[in-house]
């Protein structure tokens, strides 16, 4: 939002939104009441496409998918997950790393026979969405012997994107939002998270929230906040019990976004990923203590 007066002009960081439509600001009650004629028919428009907007944004997510191996849902957070550039599928961290480490365990392919390899075949072939995010995450992080290019990671999520990979959406807005690869602009930045957050992304939904909490939006901010901690997001889950605190949450919401969370989780555990959650908490204390 350009932070300018929509009636007289003035530029300054402490103007006020209409709070109708959120969309312009004015420097004060006196210029509001005189933009009101010229503003009114736009801002009941403005205001109708927000609320559809928003019929959306904070529906019930979509059902996470299970992991092709276990038939378990896969936990929220992509971090949990790992996408197998040999046959296309997200499997568990616990089906992954339990069951076998040298080769995949749902199309049996030895994985030394080249991760990149198999990455990039799988985007230039089969125009997989999932290999693009995967592959402009390499070229972002200069992770797997790439070098760091965030132009073509950009270029590589924006593809992806266009195929309907909610991660991409979400690292798109990640780069609109620090300028990675592209101007940093806020408002792309939220319109790509609000994208990827309708699929479901529960990493996009805590980053609105916090934007959100950033502009005094609290209670839209704790929505998105008990959305994402009722899929099982833990960082979520803690802003929502600080917003119980500050007194922005009651106490119905936070019980309740507590029974969800459990639920959640619980739904999302095994003993293979519980085994690996505690040998990578075990691999970080040995860490420290070197």
């Amino acid at each position: 939002m350009i932070n300018q007066c929509a009636s007289c002009g003035k530029a300054d960081a402490n103007l006020k939104a209409c709070k109708a439509c959120m969309m312009v600001k004015y420097c004060g009650v006196d210029c509001q009441v005189a933009h009101r004629s010229a503003h009114k028919k736009a801002c009941k428009k403005r205001k109708r496409a927000a609320e559809l907007i928003d019929e959306k944004l904070f529906a019930q997510p979509p059902a996470r998918e299970e992991c092709p191996i276990c038939m378990i849902t896969l936990p929220c957070s992509d971090e949990e997950s790992f996408y197998m550039a040999c046959c296309g599928k997200t499997l568990c961290k616990g089906c992954r790393y339990c069951l076998t480490r040298e080769h995949c365990p749902f199309c049996n392919t030895v994985s030394s026979e080249g991760k990149i390899k198999m990455l990039t075949k799988r985007v230039e072939i089969f125009n997989d969405p999932e290999a693009m995010n995967t592959l402009g995450l390499c070229y972002d992080k200069g992770q797997n012997g790439f070098p760091v290019d965030q132009s073509k990671a950009f270029e590589l999520y924006q593809r992806a994107s266009e195929l309907g990979c909610d991660g991409a959406d979400y690292n798109l807005g990640c780069s609109y939002f620090n300028g990675l690869g592209v101007q940093a602009n806020e408002k792309k930045a939220a319109h790509h998270w609000q994208i990827a957050a309708m699929m479901g992304n529960v990493h996009a939904r805590h980053n609105l929230g916090c934007a959100d909490l950033g502009d005094g939006n609290y209670r839209r901010a704790m929505r998105h906040f008990m959305i994402a901690a009722k899929c099982g997001y833990q960082k979520s889950l803690d802003n929502v019990k600080q917003g119980f605190e500050d007194g922005l949450v009651t106490k119905e919401d936070l019980e309740k976004t507590l029974r969800d969370y459990q639920a959640s989780c619980h739904e999302t555990k095994n003993y293979q990923r519980e085994r690996i959650a505690v040998l990578e908490e075990l691999a970080q204390i040995s860490l420290i203590e070197i």
